[in-house]
């Protein structure tokens, strides 16, 4: 590279030297002229062809390019499937106690038991009324739930387990209702659908209420929050030898070994 640049610098001294005296001499380097002309051009044309930046209008005479479409009214409602504790959201349909019997036993026994009452770790639907304030509090539709919708909400988003969304409007209904029923809050000849299911009252709902930290915790919040030394001087009272929880004894000896 060096060499071929003092071969350019000599041809422009002698073509210098030569011209003051009146001799015309051709162009030392017309291919690389040519190539950085080139080069120029091809910079210019994908100039051209760069995107307009997000926010810019685009160039007259220039269509800009369209990404995606407005979501149909059907896809809209495929995703909007959440149903609030005042019934907005519900579908249309109805279910009874003893069809939704037959349904929960199909679908949902497996896990939670003919009767709610949980099969081996899974959760418990039923009973569990009295028990929050216990050392085992039993949380269920019936003793910690606030409102039906979020009981139809779940089970309709999310059951059965590894079959979700399955289960239609009308036996969603049926299972709820039952599920109600095992919770002894509507009697066995009831028929749930969207009209009734705002009356259903679930027994802990008084007991939830709105994030209130602003106004309950405002005596908490400081101004100049402590950033050093805050806890004063760190005493160790027991150490794991003294608790004796570090075993004296010899490793296990695993597989590896």
């Amino acid at each position: 590279m060096w060499k071929s640049a003092e071969k350019i610098l000599a041809a422009a001294v002698l073509a210098g030297a030569l011209a003051a005296t009146g001799i015309a001499v051709a162009d030392p380097q017309p291919a690389a002229k040519a190539a950085a002309t080139k080069g120029e051009k091809d910079k210019a044309r994908q100039a051209v062809n760069v995107l307009t930046p997000a926010g810019a209008s685009a160039p007259a005479g220039k269509t800009p390019i369209a990404l995606g479409r407005p979501a149909l009214p059907e896809e809209i409602a495929a995703w909007n499937i959440d149903v609030r504790a005042d019934g907005e959201g519900l579908p249309p349909g109805k279910g009874s106690v003893k069809e939704g019997e037959e349904l929960f036993l199909q679908n949902c026994a497996t896990c939670h038991g003919e009767f709610g009452e949980g099969a081996g770790r899974w959760p418990v639907l039923a009973g569990g009324r009295g028990t929050l304030k216990s050392e085992r509090p039993e949380k269920t539709i019936g003793s910690f739930w606030p409102y039906a919708s979020t009981v139809y909400d779940y089970v309709h988003r999310a059951m059965p387990f590894g079959s979700n969304m399955t289960l239609s409007a009308d036996q969603t209904y049926a299972i709820v209702a039952y599920l109600l029923n095992l919770n002894d809050l509507v009697p066995e000849n009831y028929v749930l659908s969207k009209e009734n299911f705002p009356k259903v009252d679930l027994p802990n709902e008084a007991n939830f209420f709105d994030d209130d930290r602003e106004t309950s915790e405002k005596a908490f919040w400081k101004t100049n929050p402590c950033m050093k030394e805050c806890s004063g001087e760190v005493h160790v009272t027991a150490r794991a030898q003294i608790l004796n929880v570090t075993p004296d004894g010899d490793p296990p000896k695993g597989d590896l070994e």
